[in-house]
C-alpha cells in the first residue's frame, strides 16, 4: 500500500451553477485558484483540466507554475465538445461545418495533452445522440460517432484518446450509452489508441455493474482510465465516491487489482453546495480504505467462494475486509 496515485477533475474545485441558483453557488473561480484548491487536498497528485482552459486563461506558462507549486501533473484533457454551440452534437451534427469545429478544438487539446506530458484526450460527447423518435437517421448517427474519434486517433498516432460513455444528459440518448456499446464502436474504428474512460457513476446510473463494466473493457484491452464518485442511480450525482454503494464500488476496485490493472483512481465529484478541497479529501479517505481492504482481502478465498456462486461466503469476505479498514 501507499503506491496508489489519486487524482480529480479540475471542475472539482470549480462553482456550479443548477435551473434554480442561476447564479451560482459561489463566485466564479479562475483555473489558476481551483489549480491552488486542489493542491490543498491530501495526496492528490494529478488532475483533469478542461479545454478551452476554464475562465479563460491563456498562459501555460501561469498554468504550469500553478500545477509545479501545487505539486500537481495533468492526467488529461477535456475538450468542451459538449457546450452550447454543440448543441446539436460534436462527432454527430448535421452540419460538417460543426463536426470540423469538433475535430479542430480536440486536435487543439490533443497538442495541449503534448504539452504537459499527459496521457490522454478525454472525450465526453455528452450532446452527441438524439431526444426524440424518428430524430435522426440512426445508422448515419452511428457512423458519424464512429467515424468523428476514428479520424482523430489516425490523426494522433502518439496520444491515446479515451470515451467516458454515459446513457443520458444532457441527449436523452446518448450516442455512447454503454460499455458494450462503446467497445462495439471501438472495434468498429480498428485502432490501437482509443479506449474507455470508466465513470463509475455512469456505470450505475445506466444500470450496470460497474465490476462487470470494467472486466468487459478490461478484457478487449481498452480500460484506458477511470472515475469514481457515487449516485442513487436515478442520476448522474456525482456524490463523494463511497457514500451510496461503498459494496459496489470495492468489488469494482477488486475487478482492477484482480486483473493488474494500474492507474489513477480519479475523482469525478460535483461539491455543489459542499467545500471542494474537504469532499475530495473525504472521497480520498475511503479510497486508501478500499486500498488497505483489497490488501487484507483473501483473493484465494474470494475466488473459491466466487467458484461456489457463493454469495454468503463472498459478502462476509467482502465486508470483513472493507469495514474492518475505514
Amino acid at each position: 500500500m501507499g503506491k496508489q496515485r489519486y487524482g480529480a477533475g479540475i471542475w472539482h474545485f470549480a462553482t456550479y451553477v443548477d435551473r434554480y441558483a442561476t447564479d451560482g453557488y459561489g463566485a466564479p473561480r479562475s483555473l489558476i485558484e481551483m489549480i491552488d484548491l486542489a493542491g490543498q487536498v491530501e495526496d492528490l497528485s494529478v488532475v483533469d483540466i478542461n479545454y478551452p482552459f476554464p475562465g479563460g486563461e491563456t498562459s501555460l506558462e501561469k498554468i504550469g507554475e500553478a500545477l509545479d507549486r501545487n505539486g500537481l501533473e495533468v492526467i488529461g484533457i477535456t475538450p468542451e465538445i459538449y457546450t452550447r454551440q454543440f448543441a446539436k452534437g460534436a462527432f454527430t451534427n448535421p452540419d460538417p461545418g460543426i463536426r470540423r469545429l469538433a475535430n479542430e478544438m480536440v486536435n487543439d487539446a490533443a497538442n495541449m495533452v503534448r504539452h504537459f506530458n499527459a496521457s490522454y484526450v478525454k472525450l465526453w460527447p455528452g450532446q452527441d445522440g438524439w431526444d426524440y423518435p424518428f430524430q435522426v437517421d440512426h445508422k448515419k448517427l452511428w457512423q458519424h460517432s464512429v467515424e468523428g474519434i476514428a479520424e482523430l486517433a489516425l490523426q494522433n498516432p502518439d496520444l491515446k484518446f479515451v470515451i467516458e460513455y454515459k446513457p443520458r444528459e444532457p441527449r436523452v440518448h446518448m450516442s455512447y450509452d454503454s460499455v458494450a456499446r462503446t467497445l462495439l464502436g471501438i472495434e468498429k474504428m480498428n485502432v490501437p489508441n482509443v479506449g474507455i474512460l470508466l465513470d463509475f457513476g455512469h456505470s450505475l446510473y445506466g444500470g450496470e455493474s460497474p465490476a462487470d463494466a470494467a472486466q468487459l473493457a478490461i478484457d478487449h484491452g481498452r480500460l484506458f482510465g477511470m472515475d469514481v464518485n457515487d449516485n442513487f442511480r436515478s442520476w448522474d450525482d456525482d456524490l463523494i465516491a463511497g457514500s451510496v454503494h461503498p459494496i459496489e464500488l470495492f468489488e469494482f476496485f477488486y475487478t482492477l487489482r484482480k486483473n493488474k490493472w494500474e492507474g489513477v483512481w480519479q475523482l469525478d465529484q460535483f461539491p455543489f453546495r459542499e467545500d471542494s478541497v474537504e469532499t475530495a479529501n473525504s472521497a480520498i479517505g475511503f479510497l486508501k480504505a478500499v486500498e488497505r481492504a483489497l490488501d487484507k482481502l483473501d483473493f484465494d478465498a474470494m475466488q473459491a467462494a466466487q467458484d461456489r456462486h457463493d454469495a454468503v461466503a463472498a459478502m462476509n469476505l467482502a465486508r470483513q475486509a472493507l469495514f474492518t479498514s475505514y
